[in-house]
């Protein structure tokens, strides 16, 4: 055997996504220098790790044992490294943070100053649906989630982040007044984000709460065809302000005047209380318990400052 470190992770990246073309994008490599990679692992055993049907790649039984022995040569090479920058006095390990699609607009300016100033520390963060964040939590599968909706069937731990605002919005290029009456209702076709997000129900609790007629509904899974759909005319859609600045700037986006907007909640940093927290989460927490107000100052005050 003669297979590399590169290899391996190639080889595991492509069994996490069962795709090629996933595992590239996650690698920022091209889908030929995975192919390549994967093919030259494959060549040192005899039994197949993988196999294609229907044009789909899937994992051999033989395959997932490889892949659980690479994990863990991977996570022994991470070990080391964390191990040599912990004798060095560097703070070093993983940090792991699962975190909602709207939340891309707002955790990465809470990390950066963070991560950079600590070169030994690995940031690992999925962005996904709510449903995905709550049972990456619940498995323990993360140090930290961000939500704007706390799970109330784990015991966790929180610290509030900053407010988060929901709008209802349309294209610039409707004709329809921004002052909207409850009577205009009934011909706004909505778009809805998908089953379980946070902000599909704020939407609908918004609409029961008020008794607003609603007719017409697309259903989108992500906020950003959302917010592409709203852009082209396809009807309006309550949205977080926190997504829709470049768009608002651009006037490809408006805020519609509704009684009862915007909506208010609050990003919060979750973990669940009887986790044990690494050297490198707990520096986190400090950061952020110290650093908060600057970092929403600096980034957020257009935010903060809108109607």
């Amino acid at each position: 055997m003669n297979y590399t470190l590169h290899q391996l992770q190639v080889f595991l990246k492509v069994t996490e996504k069962e795709s090629i073309t996933k595992a590239a994008e996650e690698l920022f490599l091209t889908q030929p220098a995975v192919s390549i990679q994967l093919k030259n692992f494959q060549d040192q055993f005899s039994i197949p790790l993988t196999e294609v049907v229907g044009r789909k790649l899937y994992v051999t039984d033989f395959g997932k044992e490889i892949a659980e022995a690479a994990e863990k040569i991977i996570d022994q090479v991470y070990a080391i490294n964390y191990k040599s920058l912990a004798y060095e006095g560097s703070l070093s390990g993983k940090l792991k943070i699962s975190i909602v699609s709207t939340g891309q607009y707002v955790m990465p300016y809470f990390l950066s100053d963070f991560i950079n100033e600590n070169s030994g520390v690995e940031l690992v963060m999925d962005v996904t649906n709510k449903s995905k964040v709550v049972r990456s939590l619940e498995r323990n599968e993360v140090d930290f989630a961000l939500v704007s909706v706390v799970p109330d069937h784990l015991k966790v731990n929180s610290v509030d982040l900053m407010e988060n605002k929901l709008f209802l919005v349309g294209s610039t290029k409707s004709k329809t007044s921004r002052k909207i009456t409850k009577r205009i209702f009934e011909q706004l076709p909505l778009i809805y984000r998908e089953q379980g997000s946070a902000t599909r129900n704020a939407m609908e609790n918004f609409i029961k709460k008020n008794n607003l007629p609603s007719t017409k509904k697309i259903e989108l899974t992500s906020n950003e065809a959302v917010k592409q759909a709203v852009i082209a005319g396809l009807g309006y859609s309550i949205m977080p302000l926190i997504g829709i600045k470049s768009e608002l700037l651009n006037k490809e986006l408006q805020i519609m005047e509704v009684a009862g907007l915007p909506i208010s909640t609050t990003w919060n940093l979750v973990w669940l209380s009887a986790k044990k927290q690494s050297p490198a989460a707990i520096a986190f927490l400090e950061y952020i318990e110290q650093d908060k107000e600057r970092i929403i100052a600096e980034h957020f005050s257009w935010f903060e400052t809108t109607l």
